[in-house]
């Protein structure tokens, strides 16, 4: 029964839902990794249930009263002079009513020089995003399947152009406490823009995240499977950089194919030492190593890492995450308890 029950959550939440990659909606930043030990693990984990009061932000099912009164604070430099952050907070009312989660998301773009059309200066400006969310998670009776939901308040302004959304994160989650064993499925971003930038009405980066993950039963590591972007089949796109070229001079383009498509939707990381106050963290995130990868040279894009180390009353993390020889970025976390 439970099972079938799970199946069916599933397949509910995974009707309607359309193709959406980066570069194609506005609001990108919704998926920004939400922190350090989000990113160490890929981008994308959706199967971590303890006490990470961060991981509500990509899977809502995961709120549990194990994140009660924990408030993370979360850094990044980006690319440029591109900086976001993250924060989220739990609370547990009473255990009829369980435990509420808060969270926010902003990015600030940096300052830019202004000009028109013929190249003359009209000042300096900026763009800035947020998005506010609220979130909930129900345990099924006599079940340990969990789903939940994230309400969210979008606002983005850039340059003199604002817009304003509302968006839905839902998400799924079975626990398997005998083998150590959780499921997860999430569809991200459903939602419309109330207010548009230029009355022109675009679509949200909507996204279908599913995964697996297991605590090894003697060796204390918990690897991770994430299958990102489930909503679309081809996100792999052809490298102009990997063309071949003939004997006549013309360029044949890479093809990417069907194995090429299917591990571009692979995210593969372990934590070591999970549950201990120290923990060390790796992954491999296939279609950012295809992507960035550069003809003749090793660049170790798609690798990231990471640590976390608890202390009596707060927890502080780090992520690496590789992207090119050229950019690569940073997080900084701190989980308190309040």
């Amino acid at each position: 029964m439970q099972k079938k029950l799970f199946i069916l959550v599933l397949l509910i939440m995974t009707y309607s839902t359309y193709s959406q990659v980066g570069g194609q909606s506005v609001y990108q930043f919704l998926n920004l990794i939400s922190s350090p030990r989000q990113a160490a693990l890929g981008g994308k984990t959706i199967t971590i249930h303890d006490y990470d009061v961060n991981q509500p932000l990509f899977n809502p099912a995961t709120i549990n009263e194990e994140m009660n009164g924990r408030l993370a604070l979360n850094y990044g430099n980006y690319f440029g002079d591109v900086t976001y952050g993250t924060g989220a907070y739990a609370y547990t009312y009473d255990r009829h009513l369980q435990t509420f989660h808060a969270g926010v998301t902003y990015i600030n773009y940096g300052n830019f020089d202004g000009r028109d059309e013929m190249g003359q200066s009209t000042g300096e400006f900026t763009g800035s995003e947020i998005a506010l969310s609220l979130g909930y998670a129900y345990n099924v009776p006599w079940t340990k399947l969990y789903i939940g939901a994230n309400a969210k308040f979008i606002s983005s302004t850039l340059e003199s152009y604002n817009s304003f959304g509302v968006a839905a994160d839902l998400g799924a989650i079975y626990v398997d406490d005998k083998n150590d064993i959780n499921y997860g499925l999430v569809v991200r971003n459903l939602g419309t823009q109330v207010t548009t930038y230029a009355g022109q009405n675009e679509k949200l980066p909507v996204e279908v995240i599913a995964g697996i993950s297991q605590e090894l039963e003697n060796v204390p590591i918990r690897w991770h499977l994430t299958l990102e972007n489930l909503q679309k089949w081809k996100v792999g796109f052809s490298n102009p950089a990997r063309g071949e070229q003939t004997i006549d001079g013309e360029v044949i383009e890479e093809k990417v194919g069907f194995l090429g498509n299917a591990f571009r939707h692979v995210i593969f990381g372990a934590e070591v030492f999970p549950k201990k106050a120290f923990s060390l963290r790796v992954s491999y995130n296939f279609r950012r190593a295809a992507e960035l990868k550069i003809v003749e040279q090793r660049t170790f894009s798609g690798i990231s890492a990471g640590f976390g180390i608890r202390f009596t009353k707060f927890r502080f993390d780090y992520s690496y995450s590789r992207y090119t020889l050229a950019s690569n970025t940073s997080l900084f976390g701190l989980m308190i308890n309040l």
